[in-house]
This record gives C-alpha cells, structure tokens and sequence, in this order.
C-alpha cells in the first residue's frame, strides 16, 4: 500500500491513553474524519501502562491491536498502523498471522510497526520479561519478517519457537504487509536494515525538529552499508507533535525510563505548520506521523488546511522561521 508520492505523507497518530478521554466511538469518528479530510494514514500508541515522571500512578491505555483491527474494518483508503508495537507484548508468530488476518480485513492498508519497547512498568504490571530486550526482538523479527515474506518459518531459538509455521490462508499481499521498524541504536538499526521496509523515529529522538534527522539518518545509512543494502531502499519515516492552542505541556513531562531535551510542538498557521513538515522532506523522509494534541474532531477539521497546502507543494513563507 505504501506508494512513492512528489509530497511527503502525512498521518495521524491517535492516543490510547485514558489521559486524553477518548473512547472507541471518538478515536473512531476521528479516524474517519482524516480519512475523508485527506490524511495518508492513521496510527495508534501501543502501551499497556504508562507512568510519567512525577505522578502519582500510571496511564492506562486501550488495547492497540483491538483498536486497529477494528479501524480497518471502518475505514476504506488510509494505511493503518501502530507506532509501534511492543514486540515483547505478543508471540511472534501469533503476530504475523495477526498482522496478516488485519491486512485481509483492510484490503491491504496495514503497516506492522514494531520495536523492542522500553517502559518497564507495563513489562512488570502485566507480567512479560523485560530483560534481553534487544535478544528477544533478534528472534521475534527473524519469525515475523520470514513468516509474512515467504509464508513458513521453523525456528528454534532461547526465547522464540515457531517450528515448521506456516502462514494460512494469506492476505491479500504475497509478501505480507510492510514491517516497520522504531529504533536508533545500533544494533538495531542493523536488524532494521535487514528485516524491515520501512524506519521510524519518534519526535521526542529528534527534538521534533528536522535538523534533528541527519545524524539519525546517517546512522541508517552506515547500518544499511555495513549488511550490504543500499540505503535508498529502505523508507524513513518520523513522527511530528502538534498542538491546540489550549494544550497543557505534558510533553516536557517525562516519563519514567525515558528522557529527552525539553521540546516546542509544531504550531502556527496552516501554511507555516505545512512548511515544517515539508521540510523533513528535504531531510529524506517520506512519510510524518503527526501527534496532535488534544485531538478531536474539531482539531482534524483546523488541520486539514494544512493537508490542502501539503498536496500543494506549500512552503514557508520565506520571512517567517521554521
């Protein structure tokens, strides 16, 4: 589904949190909604629990594949994915048949975002392993990537076996829906460069700028090298945070086991908020994910100026800063 385009995609990563209020008939209604205003693509969280620093008990959050699965079934021409999926969080090959069964019920619109995760508190309070995160995933992305390529695995590995798997029926795409992969580390960026269709990073790695992108693409690119791939053949995309005008500054909130540099969302007119994401553009990234804060209906319908200016090349102004 994935289609090379003379703009930059722009999705729409909806919040699973119960922080933001939004249930099943709202995340719904606003999925439709991008969809019919010109979004590429819709996106949700994938957490269980989520703990920010500083407060006193945990987030929790809707089940991301449930939500997914049913999104596919409502909506017609956006991709679908998550940003990204615990690996940890679900058998590995339990999740390619899933990835599979959900690309069948869109019609071939789905994105398997995946990473090792990282937030131990979810890990705990639902009772997965949280050590060899990075030993696990070599394993599970060996079976899902095989799997959903060819169609069969056998596999016997410390954490993970699939023995003599095969992938039955198929959906609608003989090599399986595009696998994606969220990470900057090294070693991980060449299980990425090996296994993957598609890179993420997420804003708060680049400061939710584009002058954040270079040295994390550069990084790609040397993990690409050193297996033998070229480069330009494996997609990269990011994540942008926008925001209301009324949003509070959770963002500089951190949450516990991650940190990063206080951060400024993207804001502004339509045209300004189209220039900056157009220039991840020129930063070799084809497809943004944009968080917006405090997202309802109401939020889609002030965004999608920015949509029209996007698919009209829109920059900006030359007097007016990124």
């Amino acid at each position: 589904m994935s289609t090379k385009l003379d703009r930059i995609k722009v999705g729409l990563d909806l919040p699973t949190s119960d922080r933001t209020g939004l249930g099943w008939s709202e995340l719904r209604d606003i999925a439709k909604l991008a969809e019919d205003v010109g979004f590429d693509s819709v996106w949700l969280d994938d957490h269980l629990l989520y703990h920010m620093r500083g407060a006193a008990e945990p987030n929790g959050n809707w089940e991301s594949w449930s939500m997914l699965s049913a999104l596919a079934a409502c909506t017609r021409t956006v991709e679908l994915g998550n940003l990204v999926l615990g690996m940890g969080f679900r058998n590995p090959a339990l999740l390619a048949k899933m990835a599979d069964t959900v690309d069948e019920i869109s019609g071939g619109r789905l994105i398997l975002g995946v990473g090792t995760g990282y937030h131990e508190v979810e890990y705990n309070a639902f009772g997965y392993p949280c050590d060899h995160r990075y030993a696990r995933f070599e394993e599970a992305i060996q079976i899902v990537s095989a799997l959903l390529k060819t169609g069969e695995v056998d596999f016997d590995g410390r954490y993970h076996k699939a023995r003599e798997c095969v992938l039955r029926p198929r959906g609608p795409r003989p090599e399986g829906p595009p696998i994606m992969v969220g990470t900057k580390g090294h070693k991980m960026l060449r299980l990425t460069a090996r296994y993957a269709d598609m890179w993420n990073v997420y804003w708060t790695s680049t400061n939710n700028s584009p002058d954040g992108v270079p040295p994390l693409r550069e990084r790609v690119d040397e993990a690409c090298t050193e297996i033998g791939r070229d480069p330009a053949t494996l997609e990269r995309t990011v994540s942008v945070l926008t925001a209301e005008p009324d949003a509070p500054p959770w963002w500089n909130a951190l949450p516990t086991g991650h940190s990063y540099k206080p951060l400024e969302p993207v804001v502004g007119e339509p045209a300004e908020i189209a220039g900056a994401l157009n220039a991840y553009r020129s930063e070799g990234i084809s497809h943004v994910q944009v968080s917006i804060d405090r997202v309802s209906t109401g939020a889609i319908e002030r965004f999608a100026p920015t949509l029209e200016f996007i698919r009209k090349g829109a920059q900006v102004p030359q007097d007016q800063p990124r």
